[in-house]
């Protein structure tokens, strides 16, 4: 085993270089987050009667606590834990997956590893360098949360639990992004692996608490049984500032360490470059499709677009079911028909709820446009962009082709949610033509901040390319704090107007207006062709 390790120091230095700028990013931009959370939850709700009358409209509301998690009280610490506690969990699972790929997939398809591997290196160092750094960062994540709350004022127990809640559940899927990448044929396959494993985790918790059972005070609940299931349901279980339950911590360090294991177990039974899931063999010949760069997009694109498709379909089957115990649970519950009326822009309870709903498959639709824009500097960095470019295929047709398939692909995932919402919703109410002409068209005005995000990519691409993958997640990250978050951080409206996502009309609680879609689509556009020029004059593979 010693020798299996030789180099993991030198290669844990590496890492960390690498990483020097992006790593720090995300745990401050973390930490900040939560601060800015405590001072928001301080300011919007003031009294013991505002918290209480909070937490009862949202224990009456199915679709408040998916967003959210299960309330566990009302003093300083709990308010926060249940406005963000869930969402920051989110952030890092994404820094984690996205460390660890970066330093073992990435660098087996850019080369680097079978360049290290030419010294005197052995064969789990770059696992073990990678886990090392991801484990190092969350622990300063945890270590800085809690004492930010900590100097703000909250307990420090609950702190502390608060810290270790949220590393843990970076720390959960890392390894999950450890076994990702020894099963995966690539990066981008990984990476969508870890991806689905973090959402599917999301769902899960909120299903759980959504369905958890209430608390004789009427404003507190205990999480159902599929919190159990999910890494970020550990984490909202383990409970700080309410009953600091540590116990619950156990959890997410023996799915680690089994998961680890797995991993390396893995490692030993594949080459480099190549994934457990061996490549099914193509054709003897090729399609006449792959003969045009969009047909090639296509191609490379179509995993991803299939995987999310599943995804969203689910969410907008789940969301479509609600639609029914949305308006029993706000029956005779003013506080609670206000708030959801809040979180949708107004209108009718359903309606509003849609809105709230679509407005996720908004940031779901634009986290795939993100991912799928990235397999351009992937294409790059491996070294398939040449021999492309050396026939009659110019540099702007081979980027269009997957600019036109992340468009469509957007689209059709925000098709997707409106109509399986729609029907389900028809259905169940009576109403299946007008369900599926609302949501329908309520999904699509979501794709303006995904073709923003697109542009956004591209503009990267051509200007940095070499930062593109960290700054457009990043870009993505801040766009969704400013934009789904803005209200609940007390921001003002100005830094609020930055994000895309707070520009898309509330359908279908108002009615649509033309001007904020068509600004977005003329910033989408300058942002693409920007990008395109940069592209077209800049050296390859920089």
């Amino acid at each position: 085993m010693g020798g299996n390790l030789t180099g993991t120091v030198r290669l844990t230095r590496l890492a960390l270089r690498r990483d020097r700028i992006q790593l720090p990013l995300w745990i401050l931009g973390t930490t900040v987050l939560s601060s800015t959370s405590y001072t928001a939850v301080r300011e919007q709700f003031p009294t013991e009667a505002d918290r209480v009358t909070a937490l009862r409209t949202a224990v009456d509301a199915p679709a408040i606590l998916m967003l959210r998690n299960a309330p566990t009280g009302t003093s300083d610490g709990d308010m926060m834990a249940f406005q963000i506690l869930a969402f920051l969990a989110v952030l890092a699972g994404f820094m984690s997956t996205l460390a660890v790929v970066r330093h073992t997939r990435q660098n087996e398809e850019t080369g680097r590893s079978e360049l290290i591997g030419s010294m005197v290196v052995g064969r789990h160092a770059s696992l073990t360098a990678a886990m090392i750094v991801t484990a190092g960062a969350n622990l300063v994540l945890a270590a800085l949360l809690a004492l930010a709350l900590i100097g703000n004022g909250l307990p420090a127990a609950g702190s502390v639990a608060f810290g270790l809640g949220v590393g843990a559940a970076g720390l959960t899927f890392a390894a999950i992004a450890a076994v990702a990448a020894q099963v995966s044929q690539g990066a981008r396959a990984a990476n969508g692996i870890a991806a689905a494993a973090i959402g599917a985790a999301y769902l899960v918790r909120g299903l759980g608490d959504a369905f958890g059972e209430v608390q004789p005070d009427g404003y507190t609940m205990t999480s159902a049984w599929p919190s159990w299931l999910s890494p970020i349901g550990w984490t909202t279980l383990v409970q700080p500032f309410a009953g600091n339950r540590w116990a619950v911590l156990v959890l997410p360090a023996v799915f680690f360490a089994a998961l680890l294991g797995t991993a390396f177990a893995l490692a030993d039974r594949r080459d480099i470059g190549m994934g457990m899931l061996a490549a099914r063999p193509g054709p003897a010949r090729a399609a006449a499709g792959l003969l045009s760069p969009l047909g090639l997009a296509w191609r490379l694109q179509r995993g991803t677009l299939f995987g999310w498709a599943v995804a969203i379909g689910l969410f907008g089957v789940t969301i479509g079911s609600l639609a029914g115990t949305v308006e029993d649970a706000f029956a005779g519950n003013e506080g609670a028909a206000r708030t959801i009326r809040e979180l949708g822009g107004g209108g009718a309870l359903s309606d509003a709820f849609f809105t709230a709903m679509l407005a996720m498959v908004g940031a779901m639709a634009a986290g795939y446009v993100v991912q799928a824009m990235l397999r351009l500097r992937s294409e790059e960095a491996g070294g398939r962009v040449e021999p492309v470019l050396a026939t009659a295929t110019g540099r702007l047709r081979w980027l269009g082709g997957h600019l036109v398939v992340a468009a469509f692909g957007a689209v059709a995932l925000l098709l997707l949610a409106g109509v399986s919402a729609g029907l389900v919703a028809g259905l169940g109410n009576g109403d299946l033509g007008d369900r599926l002409v609302d949501l329908g068209a309520a999904a699509l005005v979501q794709a303006a901040p995904a073709l923003i995000m697109i542009g956004y990519v591209v503009l990267l691409f051509g200007l940095a390319p070499r930062l593109t993958v960290a700054l457009a997640w990043l870009g993505y990250a801040v766009s969704l704090v400013f934009g789904q978050l803005g209200e609940l951080l007390n921001l003002p409206q100005a830094v609020r107007d930055v994000s895309p996502f707070s520009h898309v009309p509330a359908l279908p609680s108002a009615d649509v207006t033309a001007t904020p879609l068509v600004l977005l689509g003329v910033v989408a556009v300058a942002l693409g062709a920007a990008g395109l020029i940069l592209f077209r004059r800049r050296d390859l593979a920089l």
